[in-house]
């Protein structure tokens, strides 16, 4: 008699966007998908590495509706060293919620994705301390510090793996749930003011999708929120995107229950 399938949950980036991930993980536990391992890309790092942890959804999603969560922009703290913002605030806010937990105290197997800017290689942390590769994970760019680790400098695993696929599958998952926070940049009307700063946005966002879509094509199901309207601060955003989170999941369980019964 054959073992029922592991299923592998792939956490793509996406700012507050990656709040929809709580809605998926909430309706996958609601209709008793097993969730066996984890994979995080920046804010999937995040809120997967908290589930992980714990695998409360209760508790995650009191974290996303709190003041703490919805006031995150605002616990940003200057520097001009590196980046734009050194993360100490953010780094506290992480160390609040995830202590000085080790991957090994996590109840679901999961791994975090970052990116070694000096050569662009995706870096696979899956060991030691879960708040600092949280804290790398999340770091974009010219906006927060890049994150010393060993010898390495890290910043964002956007930047390399938008959506880790092959990680959670690497982990040993027969199945790869993967949520795509970037298909569905492009809902804003357009009202034909396009300057530097929305030039540069969209540049992103393109860059962004094509990256997700390249690593999604391994996946056995792709969930897509509609969160195109969300933009990458907007914390306060939580309700809204949980339920974009559960109606994209809502959709595809059908599909899911096949796969396992299969």
């Amino acid at each position: 008699m054959s073992s029922r399938p592991k299923v592998g949950l792939a956490l793509g980036g996406g700012g507050a966007r990656g709040l929809s991930h709580i809605g998926v993980i909430k309706t996958l536990v609601d209709n008793n998908i097993p969730i066996n391992f984890i994979a995080g890309t920046s804010i999937g790092a995040l809120v997967g590495g908290l589930y992980a942890l714990k695998s409360d959804t209760n508790w995650l999603e009191s974290i996303a509706l709190n003041n703490n969560w919805r006031g995150l922009i605002s616990l940003l703290d200057p520097t001009f060293r590196q980046g734009f913002l050194a993360g100490n605030k953010v780094r506290r806010f992480i160390n609040k919620n995830v202590g000085d937990a080790h991957f090994s105290r996590c109840k679901i197997p999961f791994t975090v994705v970052a990116t070694e800017i000096r050569t662009g290689e995706a870096v696979i942390i899956n060991k030691g301390e879960l708040a600092p590769a949280i804290r790398a994970s999340v770091s974009a760019p010219l906006v927060f510090r890049p994150v010393k680790m060993d010898d390495m400098l890290l910043v964002d695993g956007g930047l390399s793996m938008q959506v880790p696929v092959s990680v959670v599958r690497s982990m040993g998952a027969d199945i790869v749930i993967a949520v795509n926070l970037d298909g569905d940049h492009f809902v804003e009307e357009d009202d034909g003011g396009y300057g530097w700063y929305r030039i540069a946005h969209h540049s992103l966002n393109i860059v962004f999708k094509n990256l997700a879509e390249q690593n999604v094509k391994d996946a056995d199901i792709v969930i897509a929120p509609r969160v195109g309207n969300i933009g990458w601060g907007r914390f306060d955003s939580a309700p809204e995107a949980i339920e974009a989170g559960m109606v994209a999941t809502s959709f595809e369980l059908d599909k899911i229950k096949s796969l396992l019964g299969k």
